[in-house]
């Protein structure tokens, strides 16, 4: 008997469900009576595996109920998608298309399933993004004051007061809400015990990576981006470059890793040492990151410490 896939498209409005041994595409309404439509129809036909796009937050109260019942699923990025597609030679795009494509590429690529964020995840998530944008708005503000008129000064300071306030409740929000959870709060103190390590990396971290603990070195690098890739062909021999990933953990990571390099006595070390080969500061930077954060990796994994010697 073959196995069965299945893909979703998700839109704002429905919900267009492929299943590989039918032929009919199914849509459902995205609400919460639908999504409820397609859990029994999907536990009618039983899919090995399921795939959807992360379409902005759209998706997250299907996938959250689908693994409530059991449903393996996976959340892709939709680049790789449409790369597949590419591949395939479809280039037609269509809910209904994309539903067969998700379907299709569950078959062939059969992306790993991974354990998805938890509710209490989800919430610093969104609180995350939401302190990123008080501070892209402050840099906006910041900026705008150097060329604006006298009359409307006043106003943009006004604003820039209230920014900064909102800055920093975010911050106080964000810690109790660590400290509320033991486990949130075991894993925060392992990660500010680290030289170089302060509050917005380790919150950034705990949630924007939870995977952090539950793979190798050479995995979590690669899923922050930070993990370089060949640029060779034949033979050309091009620069290994980083691609990809996280962003906010890497912008996180970058600005925690130009501490350590001064404060870390271990970063610093390396730091150095790769100054010395004759290493770029950029690439032996992002170097000094990637170390970092396999250290962090690996002391989250084993519930240890930092202890200066052992690494």
């Amino acid at each position: 008997m073959d196995k069965v896939q299945a893909g979703i498209d998700v839109s704002k409005a429905t919900l267009d469900v492929s299943v590989s041994n039918q032929k009919v595409i199914k849509s459902f309404p995205n609400e919460e009576r639908g999504v409820k439509q397609v859990v029994s129809y999907l536990r009618k036909h039983k899919p090995e595996l399921t795939v959807m796009e992360a379409t902005g937050g759209m998706e997250k109260l299907l996938a959250a109920c689908l693994v409530e019942a059991a449903i393996p699923v996976v959340v892709v990025n939709p680049r790789q998608v449409r790369d597949f597609a590419k591949a395939k030679g479809k280039l037609a795009k269509t809910d209904s298309i994309d539903a067969c494509i998700l379907a299709e590429f569950a078959r062939e690529i059969h992306p790993e399933v991974r354990p998805l964020s938890d509710k209490q995840t989800e919430e610093i998530k969104a609180m995350l993004v939401r302190r990123q944008q008080l501070r892209d708005m402050i840099t906006m503000e910041n900026n705008r004051l150097w060329s604006a008129d006298m009359r409307v000064i006043p106003s943009i300071q006004d604003h820039l007061n209230w920014l900064k306030q909102e800055l920093k409740n975010m911050d106080k929000d964000l810690e109790e809400k660590i400290q509320k959870s033991q486990i949130w709060r075991e894993k925060d103190n392992l990660l500010r015990s680290v030289p170089g390590v302060g509050p917005v990396l380790s919150i950034t971290l705990l949630g924007a990576l939870p995977e952090l603990g539950s793979m190798n070195g050479k995995q979590i690098a690669a899923l922050a981006g930070v993990a370089p890739f060949n640029r060779d062909s034949g033979k050309y021999r091009g620069k290994r470059m980083i691609k990809g990933g996280r962003g906010r953990v890497r912008a996180a990571l970058y600005m925690a890793t130009l501490v350590a390099t001064r404060f870390n006595p271990v970063i610093k070390a390396y730091y150095n040492h790769l100054l010395e080969m004759g290493k770029l500061k950029k690439v032996a930077l992002v170097a000094c990151m990637r170390k970092l954060l396999v250290i962090l990796n690996a002391m989250i994994r084993d519930h240890r410490y930092w202890q200066c010697a052992t690494y």
